[in-house]
């Protein structure tokens, strides 16, 4: 058969199938895309691949999708093992086709565990519902998933220089060929900015395969495959059918979701996922290609809608995803701010907040000095040895070390920086203020105070409650106090001051960091 005969074939077989699950007594929801249809039916769906042949994947033949389906049931149980069951056989006849009996194969569906359509992200977000919490999940999802993933070997082309050319390409070729007239310009603009990057990054991209970064990814991380049921975040359909396009750089996939969130209007929680991400990785070098992966992403998203729209104009829903490409293209001011302030000061409250009201990425340093000794940034405090070890002062010396490097990456790869440590020293302050100087960008001091009585209550209280990075008890607070360097008068010329002992929220920050937000261009 031809692939239009069999297509046809197959959506007879789909419509007899239909009515077959409702003669049974199944409401049956029927959703297509342009590589297969799927069957909601009562507690299952049924994914069924069309026979279709593009430059990216070849599901011609019976064989090819029956091998297909079996490769996304192993590769999305990675993810998503409750939802995933198994792949069952069409079998029958053409004129009476059912999921059991005997009979010759005619067609294999993937059978998943069935969820309401409005369980999915880009429903919830269409209705106003994704919440914070559900980001926090994914970004603890997708580190764990990325951190088990298999690693490339250093002699496949997988995350090559000239396989990432090669997507593009094929990327860029396709866009081309839809490309209404108002669409052209910016097709061949991007063409322009990519061959600009590819060259410039080149070596970014061979050391990252060098260091185990491309691994066996999702490939498609959007928010149209991530779901909530339960209150769990599971993420599923993943690439099974080009590993050029799944074995990629694990920045990638967090790259393509950030970009969905983004593109959707959710630039706090696009903030919040990455430094959840980065938080946990500490892949921070990775920022470096961030925002390659995520044009390269918005251009798929760009690309795959198109394809299903008639035309091409600002309500369609390409749309964003193009304004996004195009939009990105273009370097983004950067800003380093360091917060003051000592233990229970509430820093990292503050942080967070800062987080997604700048897009700003933090660095916090009792996750990175935990990190450098090989701990757990996340884990139990130190005791004994091993605090005096973390806490002396080559440790704290090294540990502003480092957060000065990541620092540097961050703004380097055009986003904010916020570093999160007490700087209690002038000299620890200066070290940042020269590296703001160095790298051309603006410099602020958040300034957190409060009265004693509240910091020994917010350290006692986080001791108890455990889970925070933070090691710092009563003595530690005590030491600080004692020890610490005011700022100086043209230091305080750079503050931006808060009292977080009395009530402060979104608005009070947001007017606190006008200046930032100015220098932002925001």
């Amino acid at each position: 058969m031809s692939e239009p005969s069999q297509l046809a074939a197959q959506e007879n077989l789909i419509r007899l199938l239909v009515g077959a699950l409702e003669q049974a007594g199944a409401t049956v929801e029927l959703i297509e895309t342009h590589i297969s249809w799927v069957l909601v039916a009562g507690a299952y769906a049924y994914k069924i691949k069309k026979a279709v042949r593009f430059d990216f994947l070849d599901f011609s033949t019976l064989d090819a999708r029956r091998f297909f389906c079996l490769e996304e049931v192993r590769l999305n149980r990675r993810l998503a093992p409750a939802l995933y069951l198994d792949v069952v056989t069409v079998r029958g006849s053409q004129a009476q086709p059912r999921f059991s009996g005997g009979g010759p194969p005619l067609e294999y569906a993937v059978r998943m565990r069935a969820f309401a359509q409005q369980a999915l992200w880009s429903r919830r977000i269409e209705a106003g519902q994704l919440g914070a919490d559900e980001v926090d999940q994914l970004a603890a999802v997708l580190e764990s998933f990325h951190r088990r993933a298999d690693v490339a070997p250093p002699t496949s082309h997988w995350g090559t220089p000239q396989v990432l050319q090669q997507v593009a390409d094929d990327n860029l070729a396709l866009l081309a060929a839809l490309a209404g007239p108002d669409e052209a310009g910016g097709v061949g603009a991007l063409r322009g900015w990519q061959a600009a990057q590819q060259a410039r990054l080149r070596g970014t991209f061979l050391r990252r395969k060098a260091d185990g970064r491309v691994r066996n990814c999702h490939g498609d991380l959007h928010c149209a495959n991530i779901v909530t049921v339960d209150g769990r975040v599971e993420v599923f359909d993943c690439i099974e059918f080009s590993e050029s396009l799944r074995w990629t750089d694990v920045m990638s996939d967090l790259a393509f979701v950030s970009m969905d969130l983004l593109a959707r209007g959710l630039p706090a929680l696009a903030a919040r996922l990455l430094n959840g991400y980065l938080m946990r990785s500490g892949d921070y070098e990775g920022l470096a290609v961030l925002r390659y992966y995520q044009i390269e992403a918005a251009q798929v998203r760009w690309k795959v809608l198109r394809l299903r729209e008639p035309r091409a104009d600002g309500a369609a829903p390409s749309a964003r995803y193009r304004q996004f490409a195009l939009q990105s293209m273009a370097p983004a001011p950067a800003a380093l701010l360091i917060l003051h302030g000592v233990s229970g000061s509430g820093k990292s409250t503050v942080a967070g907040a800062l987080v997604e009201l700048l897009g700003a990425v933090q660095v916090r340093a009792d996750v990175e000095r935990k990190r450098m000794q090989g701990l757990a940034p996340f884990g139990p405090a130190a005791a004994g040895e091993a605090a005096a070890g973390l806490y002396g002062p080559a440790a704290t010396q090294a540990s502003y070390a480092r957060l000065r490097l990541l620092a540097a990456a961050i703004v380097r790869a055009g986003m904010p920086a916020l570093v999160d440590a007490t700087f209690l020293q002038r000299q620890q302050r200066q070290l940042f203020r020269t590296l703001a100087d160095a790298l051309g960008v603006p410099f602020f001091i958040i300034d957190l105070r409060a009265g004693e009585a509240t910091l020994r209550a917010r350290v006692a209280a986080r001791a108890r409650a455990g889970g925070d990075p933070s090691d710092a008890d009563a003595a530690v607070l005590a030491h600080q106090l004692a020890h610490r360097e005011p700022l100086s008068g043209d230091e305080r010329a750079l503050a931006l001051s808060l009292d977080t002992g009395a009530d402060w929220d979104a608005a009070t920050l947001r007017a606190l960091c006008r200046p930032v937000l100015a220098a932002l261009g925001r």
